[in-house]
């Protein structure tokens, strides 16, 4: 046989490169016939499930799964509000201090540098939109004085 006879029978790409057979392929965010029916089973027994697990694991002196249910339960908080005492801030010439009193919070221990690091970049953007309005009132008065040729 020869090459010309056998192409048809190859597999290789059946499509060109960036085309499929189904260009609009799974709806996005369907799920799977199985992985719903597993869903809808546990549900409906889910507390039972829960109890179960968290007995054996308590009476069983099972660590491993404890720590799991509990992991679960209560999860590890990500982030959490910050109060802090700040300088007040009324234009983008407080910002020095405020950037200042974030520093020592942070040296201090008062912030980890993570929070501090957060709040100061919400002082960036409140600088940066001030600037803005800023730049918006001095050409709209500009253009107000001059007249809009």
């Amino acid at each position: 046989m020869t090459a010309d006879k056998t192409a048809k029978q190859q597999r290789g790409r059946p499509f060109a490169k960036g085309e499929s057979g189904n260009p609009k392929g799974r709806p996005q965010g369907s799920r799977h016939r199985v992985s719903l029916l597993v869903e809808s089973l546990i549900e409906a027994r889910a507390e039972d499930i829960a109890n179960m697990a968290l007995r054996n694991a308590i009476e069983g002196g099972d660590p491993v799964l404890l720590r799991a249910l509990l992991d679960r339960l209560a999860p590890p908080r990500k982030e959490r509000p910050v109060q802090v005492d700040l300088p007040p801030l009324t234009n983008p010439t407080d910002g020095p201090k405020i950037a200042a009193a974030l520093l020592e919070r942070a040296a201090s221990g008062e912030l980890t540098p993570t929070e501090a690091q957060g709040l100061a970049a919400l002082l960036e953007a409140f600088r940066k939109q001030t600037e803005l309005a800023s730049f918006e009132e001095r050409l709209a008065a500009l253009e107000a004085s001059h007249g809009k040729r």
